[in-house]
């Protein structure tokens, strides 16, 4: 072998023997591994600088070593898994936090409430921060919402709701401010739609989330296509933001390539932005110390890991995260719904028969060919699209538990389930329609215009 290392004690001389094989495996994996971190990260590895936030995680396309792991990010949703995406997997490749018991019962404890059913059924299940958020709040010291939509069409779906139906639930526990970005220039960006198009969809979109109930006094509904041009503040965090990313690392992020327009690559910087209270000086003047906490689907992660990663670079706060599951399509748990197949999900615009139709026809069943097999063996509510429906929509826990034990064994068919389904959702959706008729255009005028909002800091 060769001497790997000699060191000269005194007069002494110490030498370690290596067999010259185990040097150039070593050096054969170095090399692989330095490989592996680029395609990663999309940087080359430097001694002595440690991975940042943002290239925890690989760009979340499938790995090159196993077809079947999931592929999630900002614009694909897809797993072979009937039960849909593992989320304790994703949880690894993207570096954040499980919602653990311990956490649901601590924001029970801070609240002063019972958790909302997406904590109680892991629905809000992986988060950045949230510790520190209700540690700061312990100590009278808030903080701000920030969730978003991508107006992509005029009606949204059942599942769009989801972060909204949550951060409302935080708005009025807390009784904090919000702000709700419509990304009408990313859709303009992303899909073939006249930028006329995207804006009026922001403003429709905005008429279902208003209809949520949010309160007009502590909430922002801004378009990007608006408050870019209105906003020299929230500009200058864009352009700070961008002048910290590097084009390598978006690529690494988001798998942007060389025949991509310019407007996606800096489009992240966008929905970074937000992330800083001194965006919004006509809600919280000059500061920017203000904690945000962010409400979303856990494919908009990697815009936020980006955006942690450069906080601290521009002297800002990171943000903090909660991240829900995915919303399954009706016809399955192995793809995210889309707006352009209008029987993918149940539509906010649907009539009562139309809901009907769709849960019959093309809820995706977990239950046995025949009645006497069902019977015999029971059905699988894991896989069943009804029932994932209802532990987004059920409010009672014991009822749920029930149809859950009643459907496994047999005694409940899919019949059964999917009229409980259907009694769910009608008058939700129709309650819905009922509140979104009282949002005038003036009303939505009042929460899209920049104004100071009502609260305590």
């Amino acid at each position: 072998g060769t001497p790997l290392l000699s060191i000269d004690i005194s007069a002494d001389k110490i030498s370690i023997w290596v067999p010259q094989a185990e040097i150039d495996a070593a050096v054969k994996l170095l090399l692989k591994l330095k490989v592996d971190y680029k395609q990663m990260t999309g940087q080359d590895y430097k001694a002595g600088c440690p991975p940042s936030e943002n290239s925890i995680a690989p760009d979340n396309g499938p790995a090159a070593d196993g077809a079947d792991e999931d592929t999630v990010d900002p614009w694909n949703v897809a797993t072979t898994n009937a039960k849909g995406v593992d989320y304790d997997k994703l949880i690894v490749r993207f570096g954040s936090n499980k919602i653990d018991q311990e956490l649901v019962d601590r924001i029970e404890k801070v609240a002063g409430q019972t958790p909302h059913r997406f904590l109680r059924r892991g629905i809000f299940f992986s988060h950045r921060d949230m510790h520190q958020v209700l540690d700061a709040y312990e100590k009278n010291k808030s903080f701000y919402l920030y969730t978003g939509r991508g107006p992509s069409s005029e009606a949204m779906h059942v599942g769009h709701l989801i972060p909204f139906i949550f951060t409302k639930w935080l708005q009025d526990v807390f009784d904090i401010p919000l702000v709700i970005q419509l990304t009408d220039d990313e859709k303009y960006l992303w899909k073939d739609l006249t930028l006329e198009d995207c804006h009026r969809f922001a403003v429709e979109n905005a008429k279902d989330i208003i209809a949520c109930g949010f309160d007009v006094n502590k909430t922002f509904i801004f378009s990007d296509l608006d408050y870019m041009g209105s906003s020299p503040e929230f500009y200058r965090n864009v352009v700070k933001i961008q002048k910290h990313v590097t084009y390598n690392q978006v690529k690494g992020i988001f798998g942007f390539t060389d025949s991509d327009c310019i407007g996606k690559i800096s489009f992240p910087a966008i929905q970074a932005a937000p992330s800083f209270s001194n965006s919004f000086p006509q809600i919280f003047g000059s500061r920017k110390d203000i904690q945000c906490l962010i409400p979303c689907a856990i494919d908009q992660d990697p815009y936020f890991r980006m955006t942690r990663d450069v906080a601290p670079r521009i002297g800002y706060p990171k943000p903090a995260l909660l991240h829900s599951t995915f919303f399954p399509a009706l016809q399955g748990a192995q793809t995210k719904m889309s707006a352009s197949d209008a029987n993918s999900s149940i539509f906010l615009t649907d009539t009562p028969k139309q809901i009907k139709n769709k849960v019959n026809k093309h809820a995706f069943s977990g239950g046995k060919d025949t009645v006497e097999e069902h019977r015999k063996y029971g059905g699988n509510p894991d896989v069943d699209v009804s029932f994932m429906y209802l532990t987004f929509f059920l409010e009672d826990d014991e009822q749920l538990e029930k149809i859950k034990q009643d459907y496994a064994s047999g005694a409940l068919l899919t019949g059964e389930l999917k009229k409980m389904l259907i009694e769910t959702l009608q008058p939700m959706i129709t309650q819905h329609q009922e509140r979104r008729k009282q949002v005038t255009d003036e009303t939505v005028k009042q929460f899209m215009t920049p104004r100071p909002l009502n609260f305590k800091l």
